[in-house]
């Protein structure tokens, strides 16, 4: 299973605009104590979710299941680790 360009291009502007959107609406509200918070917290919210999706993304590429082992090896393992083999 290969990397598609699409769902990562996809999804980078769908987080963009919400970083983008995270410096633009700010400026247009009144100056107020909040709004470099406001600002940092969209900026960060967006920046992280993108990073979370494009970690989970990744991972499916090369998924963690296990080694595919033949049944050869199965039964030498299972010989010389001691335990019975059934047949």
């Amino acid at each position: 299973m290969g990397a598609s360009a699409i769902p990562v291009a996809a999804f980078t502007l769908i987080w963009g605009a919400v970083v983008f959107l995270g410096v633009a609406l700010p400026l247009f509200v009144p100056k107020g104590p909040n709004r470099g918070i406001l600002q940092v917290l969209l900026v960060l919210t967006g920046f992280t979710c993108w990073l979370f999706w494009l970690c989970c993304y990744m991972a499916q590429m090369n998924p963690l299941i296990g080694p595919k082992l033949e049944n050869i090896t199965i039964l030498v393992m299972a010989r010389e680790w001691g335990h019975p083999i059934e047949q």
